[in-house]
Formats: structure tokens, C-alpha cells, sequence
């Protein structure tokens, strides 16, 4: 595996007007960019954003490094970014641009790229890009120079196709939905599909005013959605982070439903109607008992590393379709060619109608290993994980676990994070584990400052 001078597992991303986000780099971003990727003879770019504040700035940048390296830009406005991978597909584009940094904050931004057909760069082409960037910039001739303009009806062409995902002869009409939009790329889509599709929709987080982005709500705090979910009496509710390619779900008790538990949801039904293809791929987070209830179905799963990019890897290598994380990236490429929290949410909800049950009976199948997470800020340069000291007290709960649990630690390939996880059989153990893990971890984050 090659290492990325900017590109991390998702793109580019950091704080705004710090590292790599700042209006010059983008600008030369753009440049190298529309220099790379001008292979298909379109010469357009589609441009997408999610509703950070950031993003009038950076897409201005863009629009000029492309213009000057010979592209056009046509933007989107805020869009979640699965919808600038169909529009990037449909509109034969040399390639996408969304920027967005997800789940994090409204101070920080990114810029991911999508590929002619779809689908996140190969490794070589995001090199091409980094090497492109250490070169001169070096403009085009005047009448060279790309145009700018703007996909108009951008939404309504991804409000239909979302909507031709979902099985014609069923309607939403029965259901009581709430959706949490985030405050992000969504507040305009999500709720038109599912109302279009018959739901009672209550929509919350849709009120985006650049800077409360994934605040207090949307897939990474749930308890604004949770409290409403049961203040409704809703049947179900759906979360999206502020670029909508990942979703969780809340039954109508306001239990959580993560992604691995909703791939399992959507293979079963896929299997249950003999349309499964293959089998599906998790990660290394994906909870042991959710392997387990596939393994009672005889449906073939894997684990993959961390990140999107490595499930659709391992999709595409198996030539399977169905492919998830835990934090709520559901690829589903009998529909489409990347993580998209809204066409996922579709498929669960089809699973609820069809079997004629609730979201909380369809995950009674599935017993969950007790497992704890925690997230510790890191912006060093050395890597406490490296050390003898962390190394030892992994070692040391990985012996007393046994065979009964896992422990995984590792570096977030999107925030400055560093993420433990700790699975086993007894959730008094885990816990006393995941709290002995952690303090080593800090004091060695300590130690290295």
C-alpha cells in the first residue's frame, strides 16, 4: 500500500484554513485535478457540496484551478455526495468533486473525487494528482479556459433515481417516518423521496445554516432522533451524516440499528427472495454477532479494513454486491456505485414491508457481542499505537479475552482519532478492559507531547 502525501482513506479533509484546506492548496488541487483526470473528452466536472460555510469558498477555488488546467465546472449546489456520483455517471463527466468532510464538524471540509463511471479513485490516479500537484501551474491559453455553470433540476434528477430503487408495487403509505437530515446535504432530498414514496415523514436537522452541520444530531448523536422517534409514536427513524452516504437507524422502541445490522437486514431479504448474489463484506469492526447470523443463513461473509474503499475492494474482488460498515456505510452495487445512506434506508424499509415486520422484530435474529468504543483525540506525530507500552496491554487483554473477544485499535483514517474497540462475552469485562487500554493510550499520547 502506497502512502498518501494528502489523500487519506476518504479523499482529502482537514480544518479549514489549516493543512490542505485552504483556498491556494485547492486551487492548485483543481489544477492537478482537471490535468489528471481529462481523459474522457467531456472536459466538465461536476461539482458538489454538502452545507458547511466553507463551501462557497472552496468550490470558488476549484471552479478557478479547473478552469485554468482547461475544465468546466458545473455545480450541484449542497448534494449528498452518492447523488454526485450518479449525476458525475449520467452525465458522462470526466469526473465528480464533492466537498464535504462527512460526520465531522462544520470547521472542517474536504474534497472527495469520483471517477467517470462512479466510483472512488484508484490509488494511481489519486498519485497522478499528488505528483501533478508538485508540479508549476501553469495556465491554458484564453481560449482554453473552462466555463462554469449549474445543474438546475440536479435534485430532482436524484430524487428519482433514489425512488426507482424501491420495488414498484410497494408504497410507504403504513409508515411513520422521522428523519434527522443532519442540518446537511439531505435537508432537501431525503424527505421528498420518502414522501414521494407515501411515508408521513417528520423531518428534524433540516435547517442548515453553515455552521450547525452534524451538530448534536444526525448518525453521530442520535438522541435528538431517538426522543422524537418515540414522541411521534413513529414506526421507524432515519439518521444521515451531513454528506448522506451513511445512515442509522432507530426502531420505533429507539434502539439503534447500525450498518452492519442493516446489511444483514437487506442480504436476508435479498437471500429470502433468492436474488443474493455472493455474500457480504464487513470490517474489522463489524460486530461478531452479526457474523454469526450470517453464518445461520449459510450466507458467505468477510471482513475488510476500515473504510469504504476497502469493502467496495473486496466487493469488486469477489464479485459480491453488498458491503458495510458499522458507522453506516451501506454499498449496494445492484443499485448503485457507492455508500448511500438514502437507497440503503430504502432497502430496509422494503425488508420491513415485505415481511410485514417491525424494524426491532426483523433484528431479533441478531444477538449482539457487547462491545465499547472509544475515541481519543490525537494530532501528534508520533504514533502512540507504536508503542511497547500500548502494545503490551493489548497483548495483555487479548490473553484474557481469549478466544471470546476481539480488541482492535487503529488510526481514523478521517479525524485526528485514535479509535479502540473492545468485543467479548461480558460486558463487565470489556468495559474494565477498554478503560485500562485507553489510559495507557493517553499516556503515551501524554508522554510524546
Amino acid at each position: 500500500m502506497r502512502v498518501r502525501k494528502y489523500f487519506g482513506t476518504d479523499g482529502i479533509r482537514g480544518k479549514v484554513g489549516e493543512s490542505f484546506i485552504t483556498p491556494d492548496f485547492v486551487l492548485k488541487l483543481g489544477f492537478a485535478a482537471g490535468k489528471v483526470l481529462s481523459q474522457h473528452g467531456s472536459r466538465k466536472i461536476i461539482i458538489g457540496k454538502d452545507t458547511r460555510i466553507s463551501g462557497y469558498m472552496l468550490e470558488s477555488a476549484l471552479e478557478a484551478g479547473l478552469s485554468a488546467a482547461g475544465l468546466s465546472a458545473a455545480f450541484t449546489g449542497p448534494m449528498p455526495t452518492p447523488a454526485v456520483a450518479y449525476l458525475t455517471r449520467t452525465f458522462r463527466a470526466e469526473a465528480g468533486i464533492v466537498i464535504s468532510a462527512s460526520h465531522n464538524p462544520f470547521y472542517d471540509n474536504g474534497i472527495k473525487f469520483f471517477s467517470t463511471e462512479g466510483s472512488k479513485l484508484p490509488d494511481e490516479v489519486e498519485k497522478a494528482i499528488e505528483d501533478t500537484m508538485e508540479k508549476a501551474l501553469i495556465c491554458v491559453a484564453s481560449a482554453s479556459l473552462g466555463r462554469a455553470s449549474r445543474i438546475v433540476d440536479a435534485a430532482g434528477r436524484y430524487i428519482e433515481f433514489c425512488k426507482g430503487t424501491f420495488p414498484s408495487q410497494l408504497t410507504l403509505n403504513t409508515l411513520k417516518i422521522v428523519v434527522d437530515c443532519a442540518h446537511g446535504a439531505t435537508y432537501h432530498i431525503a424527505p421528498n423521496v420518502l414522501e414521494e414514496l407515501g411515508a408521513t415523514v417528520i423531518p428534524i436537522g433540516v435547517q442548515p445554516n453553515g455552521m450547525n452541520i452534524n451538530k448534536n444530531c444526525g448518525t453521530t448523536d442520535l438522541r435528538l432522533l431517538q426522543a422524537r422517534v418515540l414522541e411521534e409514536n413513529a414506526d421507524v427513524g432515519l439518521a444521515y451524516d451531513g454528506d448522506g452516504d451513511r445512515i442509522i437507524m432507530v426502531d420505533h422502541l429507539g434502539h439503534k440499528v447500525d450498518g452492519d445490522q442493516m446489511s444483514y437486514l437487506i442480504a436476508r431479504e435479498q437471500w429470502r427472495q433468492e436474488s443474493l448474489r455472493g455474500g457480504v463484506v464487513g470490517t474489522l469492526m463489524t460486530n461478531r454477532g452479526v457474523e454469526l447470523a450470517f453464518m445461520g443463513l449459510g450466507i458467505p461473509f468477510v471482513r475488510s479494513m476500515v473504510g469504504d474503499r476497502y469493502v467496495l475492494n473486496t466487493l469488486i474482488k469477489k464479485g459480491w454486491r453488498i458491503g458495510a460498515e458499522s458507522s453506516g456505510h451501506i454499498i449496494l452495487l445492484d443499485k448503485t456505485t457507492t455508500g448511500d445512506g438514502i437507497i440503503a434506508g430504502l432497502q430496509v424499509l422494503t425488508a420491513m414491508l415485505f415481511t410485514r415486520r417491525s424494524l426491532h422484530d426483523l433484528c431479533k435474529d441478531i444477538t449482539l457481542f457487547p462491545q465499547r468504543l472509544v475515541n481519543i483525540r490525537f494530532s501528534g506525530v508520533q504514533n502512540p499505537l507504536a508503542d511497547p507500552r500500548v502494545k503490551r496491554v493489548i497483548a495483555e487483554a487479548e490473553a484474557e479475552l481469549k478466544s471470546t473477544g476481539r480488541v482492535l485499535l487503529r488510526q481514523s483514517g478521517t479525524e485526528p482519532l485514535i479509535r479502540i474497540m473492545v468485543e467479548g462475552e461480558d460486558e463487565h469485562q470489556i468495559s474494565i478492559l477498554s478503560y485500562y487500554i485507553t489510559e495507557v493510550v493517553k499516556q503515551c499520547i501524554n508522554d510524546h507531547l
